[in-house]
Protein backbone atom coordinates (compact mmCIF):
# COMPACT_ATOMS: atom_id res chain seq x y z
CA UNK A 1 0.00 0.00 0.00
CA UNK A 2 1.36 3.42 -0.99
CA UNK A 3 2.07 5.98 1.72
CA UNK A 4 -0.38 8.87 1.81
CA UNK A 5 2.15 11.33 0.35
CA UNK A 6 2.94 9.03 -2.56
CA UNK A 7 -0.73 8.47 -3.23
CA UNK A 8 -1.34 12.23 -3.27
CA UNK A 9 1.46 12.85 -5.75
CA UNK A 10 0.25 10.00 -7.92
CA UNK A 11 -3.26 11.40 -8.15
CA UNK A 12 -2.43 15.08 -8.54
CA UNK A 13 -1.97 14.81 -12.29
CA UNK A 14 -5.37 13.19 -12.88
CA UNK A 15 -7.62 15.43 -10.78
CA UNK A 16 -9.71 17.24 -13.36
CA UNK A 17 -12.03 20.12 -12.45
CA UNK A 18 -14.96 17.71 -12.71
CA UNK A 19 -13.20 15.30 -10.33
CA UNK A 20 -12.54 18.10 -7.87
CA UNK A 21 -16.10 19.41 -8.06
CA UNK A 22 -17.30 16.12 -6.59
CA UNK A 23 -15.35 16.94 -3.42
CA UNK A 24 -17.28 20.13 -2.66
CA UNK A 25 -18.74 19.58 0.81
CA UNK A 26 -21.97 21.39 1.73
CA UNK A 27 -21.40 20.57 5.41
CA UNK A 28 -18.10 22.44 5.40
CA UNK A 29 -19.80 25.39 3.75
CA UNK A 30 -22.53 25.24 6.38
CA UNK A 31 -19.98 25.27 9.19
CA UNK A 32 -18.35 28.37 7.72
CA UNK A 33 -21.67 30.18 7.35
CA UNK A 34 -22.72 29.27 10.89
CA UNK A 35 -19.44 30.56 12.31
CA UNK A 36 -19.66 33.85 10.42
CA UNK A 37 -23.30 34.30 11.42
CA UNK A 38 -22.37 33.81 15.07
CA UNK A 39 -20.97 37.33 15.23
CA UNK A 40 -23.60 39.91 16.13
CA UNK A 41 -22.71 41.66 12.90
CA UNK A 42 -19.82 42.01 10.47
CA UNK A 43 -20.40 45.65 9.63
CA UNK A 44 -17.25 47.06 8.06
CA UNK A 45 -17.33 49.94 10.57
CA UNK A 46 -17.10 47.63 13.58
CA UNK A 47 -14.36 45.57 15.26
CA UNK A 48 -16.46 42.48 14.55
CA UNK A 49 -15.60 42.84 10.85
CA UNK A 50 -11.88 42.76 11.64
CA UNK A 51 -12.41 39.78 13.94
CA UNK A 52 -14.24 37.93 11.18
CA UNK A 53 -11.50 38.79 8.68
CA UNK A 54 -8.86 37.38 11.01
CA UNK A 55 -10.88 34.19 11.43
CA UNK A 56 -11.30 33.83 7.64
CA UNK A 57 -7.58 34.41 7.14
CA UNK A 58 -6.89 31.72 9.72
CA UNK A 59 -9.04 29.27 7.78
CA UNK A 60 -7.15 30.01 4.58
CA UNK A 61 -3.81 29.62 6.36
CA UNK A 62 -4.76 26.04 7.21
CA UNK A 63 -4.80 25.21 3.49
CA UNK A 64 -1.37 24.11 2.18
CA UNK A 65 0.18 26.22 -0.56
CA UNK A 66 -1.79 29.42 -0.01
CA UNK A 67 -0.23 32.82 0.55
CA UNK A 68 -2.66 34.71 2.79
CA UNK A 69 -2.81 38.48 3.17
CA UNK A 70 -4.98 40.68 5.35
CA UNK A 71 -5.24 43.61 2.96
CA UNK A 72 -5.75 47.09 4.40
CA UNK A 73 -7.47 50.02 2.68
CA UNK A 74 -9.17 53.28 3.60
CA UNK A 75 -12.94 53.52 3.89
CA UNK A 76 -14.04 57.14 3.30
CA UNK A 77 -16.56 59.00 5.43
CA UNK A 78 -20.04 58.80 3.93
CA UNK A 79 -23.67 58.10 4.78
CA UNK A 80 -22.94 54.56 6.01
CA UNK A 81 -19.50 55.41 7.43
CA UNK A 82 -19.49 57.96 10.29
CA UNK A 83 -15.72 58.46 10.17
CA UNK A 84 -12.99 57.62 7.67
CA UNK A 85 -11.07 54.57 8.81
CA UNK A 86 -8.66 51.82 7.86
CA UNK A 87 -10.39 48.49 7.28
CA UNK A 88 -9.33 45.02 6.17
CA UNK A 89 -10.24 42.18 3.84
CA UNK A 90 -8.65 38.83 3.00
CA UNK A 91 -6.74 37.85 -0.15
CA UNK A 92 -5.43 34.27 -0.47
CA UNK A 93 -3.29 33.28 -3.45
CA UNK A 94 -2.52 29.84 -4.86
CA UNK A 95 0.39 30.49 -7.20
CA UNK A 96 0.49 28.79 -10.56
CA UNK A 97 3.17 28.54 -13.21
CA UNK A 98 2.18 31.92 -14.69
CA UNK A 99 1.16 35.27 -13.22
CA UNK A 100 -2.18 35.21 -15.04
CA UNK A 101 -4.88 35.22 -12.37
CA UNK A 102 -8.45 34.01 -11.90
CA UNK A 103 -10.22 35.59 -8.91
CA UNK A 104 -13.16 34.20 -6.96
CA UNK A 105 -14.77 35.68 -3.89
CA UNK A 106 -17.70 36.92 -1.88
CA UNK A 107 -18.14 39.72 0.64
CA UNK A 108 -18.15 38.85 4.31
CA UNK A 109 -19.36 42.21 5.65
CA UNK A 110 -23.01 42.71 6.65
CA UNK A 111 -25.48 45.48 7.37
CA UNK A 112 -28.89 45.87 9.01
CA UNK A 113 -30.94 48.54 7.28
CA UNK A 114 -34.20 48.18 9.23
CA UNK A 115 -33.09 48.41 12.88
CA UNK A 116 -32.59 52.17 13.12
CA UNK A 117 -32.49 52.12 16.91
CA UNK A 118 -29.28 50.07 17.09
CA UNK A 119 -27.77 51.44 13.88
CA UNK A 120 -24.30 50.12 13.09
CA UNK A 121 -24.52 47.71 16.04
CA UNK A 122 -27.79 46.13 14.91
CA UNK A 123 -27.90 42.35 14.60
CA UNK A 124 -26.79 41.46 11.05
CA UNK A 125 -25.87 37.77 10.72
CA UNK A 126 -25.70 37.88 6.91
CA UNK A 127 -25.84 34.11 6.43
CA UNK A 128 -26.87 34.26 2.80
CA UNK A 129 -25.73 37.85 2.18
CA UNK A 130 -22.95 37.02 1.94
CA UNK A 131 -21.47 34.39 4.20
CA UNK A 132 -22.65 31.97 1.51
CA UNK A 133 -20.31 33.47 -1.10
CA UNK A 134 -17.48 33.71 1.42
CA UNK A 135 -17.91 30.03 2.32
CA UNK A 136 -18.01 29.11 -1.36
CA UNK A 137 -14.63 30.73 -2.04
CA UNK A 138 -13.08 29.10 1.03
CA UNK A 139 -14.35 25.68 -0.03
CA UNK A 140 -12.98 26.17 -3.54
CA UNK A 141 -9.58 27.00 -2.06
CA UNK A 142 -9.61 23.83 0.04
CA UNK A 143 -10.47 21.62 -2.91
CA UNK A 144 -8.45 23.31 -5.64
CA UNK A 145 -5.26 23.45 -3.57
CA UNK A 146 -4.88 19.68 -4.00
CA UNK A 147 -3.12 20.06 -7.33
CA UNK A 148 -0.91 22.41 -9.31
CA UNK A 149 -2.39 24.77 -11.89
CA UNK A 150 -0.89 26.56 -14.83
CA UNK A 151 -2.37 29.91 -13.83
CA UNK A 152 -2.68 31.58 -10.44
CA UNK A 153 -5.87 31.39 -8.37
CA UNK A 154 -6.90 34.16 -5.98
CA UNK A 155 -9.58 33.71 -3.30
CA UNK A 156 -11.01 36.90 -1.79
CA UNK A 157 -13.22 37.76 1.17
CA UNK A 158 -14.29 41.33 0.42
CA UNK A 159 -15.34 43.90 2.99
CA UNK A 160 -16.92 47.30 2.37
CA UNK A 161 -19.49 45.91 -0.05
CA UNK A 162 -22.47 47.19 1.88
CA UNK A 163 -20.99 50.70 1.95
CA UNK A 164 -20.61 50.83 -1.84
CA UNK A 165 -18.26 48.08 -3.11
CA UNK A 166 -15.24 49.72 -1.49
CA UNK A 167 -13.29 46.53 -0.86
CA UNK A 168 -13.56 45.35 -4.44
CA UNK A 169 -12.77 48.87 -5.67
CA UNK A 170 -9.60 48.85 -3.57
CA UNK A 171 -8.50 45.49 -4.94
CA UNK A 172 -9.38 46.37 -8.55
CA UNK A 173 -7.41 49.62 -8.27
CA UNK A 174 -4.49 47.71 -6.81
CA UNK A 175 -4.68 45.17 -9.63
CA UNK A 176 -4.48 47.94 -12.23
CA UNK A 177 -1.67 49.74 -10.41
CA UNK A 178 0.40 46.57 -10.03
CA UNK A 179 -0.32 45.36 -13.56
CA UNK A 180 -2.13 42.17 -12.66
CA UNK A 181 -3.12 39.96 -15.57
CA UNK A 182 -6.62 38.83 -14.63
CA UNK A 183 -8.35 36.38 -16.96
CA UNK A 184 -11.62 36.36 -15.02
CA UNK A 185 -13.37 37.46 -11.84
CA UNK A 186 -16.07 35.27 -10.26
CA UNK A 187 -18.09 37.21 -7.68
CA UNK A 188 -20.49 35.10 -5.60
CA UNK A 189 -23.05 37.14 -3.72
CA UNK A 190 -26.09 35.38 -2.20
CA UNK A 191 -25.80 31.84 -3.54
CA UNK A 192 -27.75 29.97 -0.86
CA UNK A 193 -31.41 30.82 -1.33
CA UNK A 194 -33.31 28.38 -3.55
CA UNK A 195 -36.86 29.55 -2.74
CA UNK A 196 -38.72 32.65 -1.65
CA UNK A 197 -41.87 33.46 0.32
CA UNK A 198 -43.71 34.17 -2.93
CA UNK A 199 -43.90 30.43 -3.63
CA UNK A 200 -41.15 30.46 -6.25
CA UNK A 201 -38.39 27.87 -6.15
CA UNK A 202 -35.45 26.99 -8.36
CA UNK A 203 -32.76 24.75 -6.93
CA UNK A 204 -31.57 23.64 -10.37
CA UNK A 205 -29.99 26.85 -11.67
CA UNK A 206 -27.74 29.71 -10.61
CA UNK A 207 -27.89 33.08 -12.30
CA UNK A 208 -24.76 34.54 -13.89
CA UNK A 209 -24.89 38.26 -14.64
CA UNK A 210 -22.56 39.81 -17.19
CA UNK A 211 -22.13 43.12 -18.94
CA UNK A 212 -19.46 45.16 -20.63
CA UNK A 213 -18.36 48.75 -20.84
CA UNK A 214 -19.07 48.72 -24.57
CA UNK A 215 -21.85 50.71 -26.14
CA UNK A 216 -25.25 48.97 -26.28
CA UNK A 217 -25.76 46.75 -29.28
CA UNK A 218 -23.86 43.85 -30.77
CA UNK A 219 -20.55 44.88 -29.19
CA UNK A 220 -22.07 44.71 -25.70
CA UNK A 221 -23.21 41.14 -26.27
CA UNK A 222 -19.86 39.87 -27.45
CA UNK A 223 -17.18 41.43 -25.26
CA UNK A 224 -15.10 39.62 -22.68
CA UNK A 225 -17.36 39.57 -19.61
CA UNK A 226 -20.20 38.27 -21.74
CA UNK A 227 -17.89 35.67 -23.25
CA UNK A 228 -16.81 34.63 -19.76
CA UNK A 229 -20.46 34.09 -18.85
CA UNK A 230 -21.05 32.04 -22.01
CA UNK A 231 -17.98 29.94 -21.25
CA UNK A 232 -19.24 29.24 -17.72
CA UNK A 233 -22.61 28.11 -19.08
CA UNK A 234 -20.93 25.95 -21.72
CA UNK A 235 -18.53 24.23 -19.31
CA UNK A 236 -21.15 23.58 -16.63
CA UNK A 237 -23.57 21.68 -18.86
CA UNK A 238 -24.41 18.33 -17.33
CA UNK A 239 -23.37 19.51 -13.86
CA UNK A 240 -25.74 22.29 -12.75
CA UNK A 241 -27.87 24.74 -14.65
CA UNK A 242 -26.67 28.25 -15.42
CA UNK A 243 -29.18 30.97 -16.22
CA UNK A 244 -27.42 33.76 -18.09
CA UNK A 245 -28.68 37.28 -17.47
CA UNK A 246 -27.35 39.85 -19.90
CA UNK A 247 -27.03 42.86 -17.64
CA UNK A 248 -24.35 43.85 -15.18
CA UNK A 249 -26.41 43.02 -12.09
CA UNK A 250 -29.94 42.92 -10.75
CA UNK A 251 -31.95 45.98 -11.69
CA UNK A 252 -30.62 49.09 -9.96
CA UNK A 253 -28.15 47.13 -7.83
CA UNK A 254 -24.47 46.21 -7.83
CA UNK A 255 -21.87 43.71 -6.73
CA UNK A 256 -18.14 43.21 -6.26
CA UNK A 257 -17.55 42.16 -9.86
CA UNK A 258 -18.46 45.66 -11.05
CA UNK A 259 -15.23 47.53 -10.16
CA UNK A 260 -13.22 44.84 -11.97
CA UNK A 261 -15.44 45.04 -15.05
CA UNK A 262 -15.10 48.83 -15.02
CA UNK A 263 -11.32 48.42 -14.79
CA UNK A 264 -11.35 46.37 -18.00
CA UNK A 265 -11.30 42.84 -16.62
CA UNK A 266 -13.72 40.03 -17.49
CA UNK A 267 -16.01 39.79 -14.47
CA UNK A 268 -19.36 38.17 -13.66
CA UNK A 269 -21.73 37.80 -10.71
CA UNK A 270 -23.18 34.49 -9.50
CA UNK A 271 -26.39 34.69 -7.51
CA UNK A 272 -29.49 32.66 -6.73
CA UNK A 273 -32.48 32.69 -9.09
CA UNK A 274 -35.04 33.74 -6.49
CA UNK A 275 -34.06 36.18 -3.77
CA UNK A 276 -35.98 36.57 -0.53
CA UNK A 277 -35.93 40.31 0.00
CA UNK A 278 -37.54 40.27 3.46
CA UNK A 279 -34.44 38.63 4.97
CA UNK A 280 -31.82 40.80 3.28
CA UNK A 281 -30.09 43.41 5.42
CA UNK A 282 -32.04 42.38 8.52
CA UNK A 283 -31.48 40.28 11.62
CA UNK A 284 -33.37 37.43 9.95
CA UNK A 285 -30.70 36.38 7.43
CA UNK A 286 -29.91 33.20 9.37
CA UNK A 287 -28.15 29.92 8.50
CA UNK A 288 -31.37 27.90 8.76
CA UNK A 289 -32.68 29.75 5.72
CA UNK A 290 -29.71 28.74 3.56
CA UNK A 291 -29.96 25.75 1.20
CA UNK A 292 -26.43 24.41 1.50
CA UNK A 293 -26.87 21.73 -1.15
CA UNK A 294 -27.84 24.48 -3.56
CA UNK A 295 -24.85 26.60 -2.51
CA UNK A 296 -22.57 23.60 -3.03
CA UNK A 297 -23.90 23.17 -6.56
CA UNK A 298 -23.15 26.83 -7.26
CA UNK A 299 -19.63 26.16 -5.99
CA UNK A 300 -19.27 23.27 -8.43
CA UNK A 301 -20.14 25.54 -11.35
CA UNK A 302 -17.49 28.00 -10.20
CA UNK A 303 -14.89 25.28 -9.78
CA UNK A 304 -15.43 23.65 -13.16
CA UNK A 305 -15.11 26.95 -15.01
CA UNK A 306 -12.23 28.22 -12.88
CA UNK A 307 -10.39 24.94 -13.23
CA UNK A 308 -10.67 25.00 -17.01
CA UNK A 309 -9.39 28.56 -17.12
CA UNK A 310 -6.65 27.78 -14.61
CA UNK A 311 -5.05 25.39 -17.09
CA UNK A 312 -5.77 27.42 -20.24
CA UNK A 313 -3.07 28.93 -22.42
CA UNK A 314 -3.06 32.53 -23.67
CA UNK A 315 -5.99 33.40 -25.95
CA UNK A 316 -5.42 33.53 -29.71
CA UNK A 317 -5.03 36.81 -31.55
CA UNK A 318 -6.15 38.07 -34.96
CA UNK A 319 -9.25 35.84 -34.98
CA UNK A 320 -10.79 36.43 -38.39
CA UNK A 321 -13.47 35.02 -40.67
CA UNK A 322 -12.45 34.37 -44.27
CA UNK A 323 -14.63 36.72 -46.30
CA UNK A 324 -14.78 34.43 -49.33
CA UNK A 325 -18.41 33.78 -50.24
CA UNK A 326 -19.50 30.17 -49.91
CA UNK A 327 -21.61 27.62 -48.06
CA UNK A 328 -18.91 26.96 -45.43
CA UNK A 329 -17.16 29.27 -42.98
CA UNK A 330 -13.39 29.33 -42.49
CA UNK A 331 -11.97 30.89 -39.33
CA UNK A 332 -8.28 31.82 -39.03
CA UNK A 333 -6.28 32.97 -36.02
CA UNK A 334 -2.78 33.51 -34.70
CA UNK A 335 -1.92 30.91 -32.10
CA UNK A 336 1.00 29.48 -30.17
CA UNK A 337 2.88 26.31 -31.15
CA UNK A 338 1.44 23.13 -29.66
CA UNK A 339 -1.66 24.78 -28.13
CA UNK A 340 -5.06 23.14 -28.62
CA UNK A 341 -7.77 25.59 -29.65
CA UNK A 342 -11.54 25.31 -29.51
CA UNK A 343 -13.79 26.81 -32.17
CA UNK A 344 -17.29 27.76 -30.97
CA UNK A 345 -20.38 28.77 -32.89
CA UNK A 346 -23.94 29.88 -32.27
CA UNK A 347 -26.73 31.31 -34.34
CA UNK A 348 -26.89 35.10 -34.20
CA UNK A 349 -30.10 34.86 -32.15
CA UNK A 350 -28.73 32.37 -29.61
CA UNK A 351 -27.37 33.62 -26.27
CA UNK A 352 -25.23 30.48 -25.78
CA UNK A 353 -22.79 28.41 -27.78
CA UNK A 354 -24.59 25.66 -29.67
CA UNK A 355 -21.59 23.88 -31.13
CA UNK A 356 -17.84 23.53 -30.70
CA UNK A 357 -14.87 21.52 -31.86
CA UNK A 358 -11.32 21.10 -30.57
CA UNK A 359 -9.05 21.57 -33.55
CA UNK A 360 -5.65 20.78 -32.12
CA UNK A 361 -2.55 22.91 -32.57
CA UNK A 362 -3.74 24.57 -35.77
CA UNK A 363 -4.58 28.12 -36.83
CA UNK A 364 -7.50 27.53 -39.15
CA UNK A 365 -10.78 25.65 -39.21
CA UNK A 366 -13.55 25.30 -41.77
CA UNK A 367 -17.08 24.77 -40.46
CA UNK A 368 -18.91 22.82 -43.14
CA UNK A 369 -22.42 23.96 -44.10
CA UNK A 370 -22.45 26.75 -41.51
CA UNK A 371 -22.99 30.13 -43.12
CA UNK A 372 -21.12 33.15 -41.80
CA UNK A 373 -24.35 35.06 -42.41
CA UNK A 374 -26.26 33.04 -39.82
CA UNK A 375 -23.66 32.16 -37.19
CA UNK A 376 -21.28 33.85 -34.78
CA UNK A 377 -17.88 32.14 -34.41
CA UNK A 378 -15.21 32.41 -31.74
CA UNK A 379 -11.89 30.74 -30.93
CA UNK A 380 -10.31 30.15 -27.54
CA UNK A 381 -7.39 28.26 -26.11
CA UNK A 382 -8.84 25.04 -24.69
CA UNK A 383 -10.63 26.00 -21.46
CA UNK A 384 -10.07 29.73 -21.94
CA UNK A 385 -12.41 32.60 -22.78
CA UNK A 386 -13.06 32.57 -26.54
CA UNK A 387 -12.39 35.55 -28.79
CA UNK A 388 -15.09 36.37 -31.32
CA UNK A 389 -14.09 36.10 -34.96
CA UNK A 390 -14.60 39.29 -36.95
Amino acid sequence: MLPLIAMTVATQTVLTPVDLAKQIDPKRMQATVEKLASWNDRNTNNPTCTEAAEWIAGQYRQIPGLEVEIMKYRLPKMARVPEEKEVVQVVATLKGQTDRRILVGGHFDTINMVDRENGLRARAPGANDDASGTALALELARVMSQRKWKNTLVFVAFSGEEQGLYGSKALAERAVKEGWKIDGVFSNDMVGNSANKNGQKDDKHVRVFSADSAEPGEAERTQSSRELARLIEFLSRGTFGVKLVFRNDRFGRGGDHTPFMQAGYSAVRFTEVYEEYTRQHTGDDLPQSVDFKYAANAAKVNLIAMGAMADAEEPPTRVRIDRTQGHDTTVNWKGQPGVIYTVYWRETTSPVWTGSVDVGPYETYTAKKLSKDDYVFAVGAHGGIPVEAR
